[in-house]
């Protein structure tokens, strides 16, 4: 079989960058088709610490422009989807060892007031011997701060800005790698190839590399040697054991060694812990986390806690590779965690227009796209504005069309409502539901009324209803896809 797709804009890359960039122009007129090698989000994009943050420690490395522009996403973000991202606490025990207390509270005062902030508190000191979260952790720690941030199911994200890329037109085609690409003078002609070795050849008037870790290698190999800003690729990998404390905070903890590890509620019965940062030259398709990465985040964890955990206690692990943005003048030998989080995005109109997109962090994703398709969308003849700002997510419309504090105060409600539509199934099932889909739990539940009218309970908690909404509205293919990104239900079953 072969197909035949004319658009504006060819986009290669199904993560974060890729889809908030497909969302946008799409949004804007412009016909898109996105092309992703394997699933969305497969890589980087659900490999994150699963955070919507302005990045407390770059304040550290005086990247107040990024940090600033973060804390303005994480305000937009909250009210857009507030089913898939939600305010958390975090808690910085005091090490008398590191900075001192003064310096600590200077830099949270500053991280509160650096961006407008009405959804979430501000932060405070605390007495860890008087505190709930004091309780997990040893008691030389007697002081801490506490502060606020979002926290995010990062691969949701991504097909969340898929399906409203969709709703708008673009076309979307996962498990489709881009095999071939030819620029003329005003168009691209490209050859895609998906998992059955079906090609379709797209003629586009635009190319986007937003391929990630492998943007430099795309430039280089399928555009001709073209060479592209220079890429670290760093590996980051997480944890996952069962839960060390039961309240809602998270943790931020301190090494010694200056690095940044965090411990998270996960999944009402684990911790999360991570991440790691180490530089990578491996295979950029099989990312794993190794023995060395264990140990360093099993210490780490019992520097804090009372109850120790060993490599034995890890029920689950993940790893992703960041790709961050090197400048031609930075010493090789500077600490991965010092390299920016920032992104780069480098325009080519030499022929047929090229945009690649180098670095960047999932808080910052939003206005990395919209900041794209301001660039682009002239060199096409389109002159729309930005919209994403005041657009919710597909399930973000809790309380209205449009991004308000209310969908962000009263996400509970909006739960307990559900609950009462939804009486004949379990309390605890339609409060996933109503937090991994938001709105769109009725659409999924569309023409059910009794547990029977689910279907087949596939794995625990998973039923064929799900499955097949996964099937035709999210490009689940597999249960890895089921289990592992659109859902976390693999972490509470058998793996299949």
């Amino acid at each position: 079989m072969h197909q035949q797709l004319h658009c504006d804009i060819l986009i290669v890359g199904g993560g974060i960058n890729g889809a908030g960039i497909a969302r946008d122009a799409a949004g804007r007129g412009l016909s898109v088709v996105l092309c992703e090698k394997d699933d969305l989000a497969s890589h980087t994009s659900s490999a994150s610490t699963k955070l919507i943050h302005g990045g407390l420690r770059y304040l550290e490395q005086y990247d107040f422009g990024l940090v600033r522009k973060a804390l303005i996403e994480r305000e937009i973000l909250l009210r857009s989807a507030p089913h898939i991202i939600r305010p958390l606490r975090f808690v910085m025990p005091h090490d008398k060892g590191q900075r001192p207390a003064w310096m600590i509270r200077a830099g949270m005062f500053i991280y509160d007031h650096l961006a407008r902030r009405e959804l979430l508190p501000g932060s405070q000191g605390i007495d860890l011997r008087r505190h709930a979260v004091g309780t997990p952790l040893k008691s030389i720690f007697t002081k801490g701060f506490v502060y606020s941030d979002g926290w995010v199911d990062d691969a949701r994200l991504v097909v969340l800005n898929a399906i409203a890329a969709r709703e708008n037109g673009a076309t979307i085609l996962t498990r489709t790698a881009c095999s071939a690409v030819k620029r003329t003078s005003d168009h691209w002609n490209a050859t895609l190839r998906n998992a059955d070795n079906e090609t379709i050849e797209v003629n586009a008037k635009l190319l986007v590399n937003a391929t990630g870790p492998w943007a430099a290698e795309f430039l280089h190999d399928t555009v001709h040697g073209r060479a592209g800003k220079k890429l670290r690729l760093i590996k980051g990998s997480h944890i996952v054991v069962k839960k060390l404390f039961d309240h809602p905070y998270a943790y931020i903890f301190q090494h010694p060694d200056g690095r940044i590890v965090f411990a998270i509620p996960y999944e009402h019965d684990y911790t999360l812990i991570g991440t790691t940062d180490i530089d990578y030259h491996g295979d950029t398709d099989r990312v794993a986390i190794d023995a060395e990465e264990i140990d360093y985040l099993c210490a780490l964890a019992n520097r804090y806690f009372t109850q120790a955990i060993t490599p034995a206690d890890v029920v689950w692990s993940y790893s992703g590779v960041r790709p961050l943005v090197e400048d031609e003048k930075e010493d090789e030998s500077e600490s991965a965690s010092e390299v920016t989080r920032d992104y780069k995005l480098a325009f080519d109109t030499d022929a047929a227009p090229l945009l690649s997109v180098f670095g960047g962090k999932i808080t910052t994703f939003r206005k990395l796209a919209e900041e794209a398709v301001d660039l682009i969308a002239p060199a096409l003849g389109n002159h729309h504005g930005a919209w994403t700002a005041d657009a919710c997510l597909p399930g973000g419309d809790i309380f209205g069309a449009k991004p308000n504090k209310r969908a962000v105060l009263e996400f509970d409600q909006f739960v307990r409502e559900m609950q009462q539509q939804y009486a004949w199934l379990p309390p605890a099932l339609v409060e996933r539901y109503a937090r991994a889909y938001g709105t769109r739990i009725k659409l999924m539940l569309a023409d059910r009324f009794s547990l029977a009218d689910m279907g087949e309970e596939i794995a625990p908690g998973l039923f064929a209803v799900e499955v097949a909404y996964l099937q035709r509205y999210e490009w689940a293919t597999c249960d890895e896809d089921i289990l592992w990104r659109r859902s976390k239900l693999g972490l509470h079953s058998v793996r299949v």
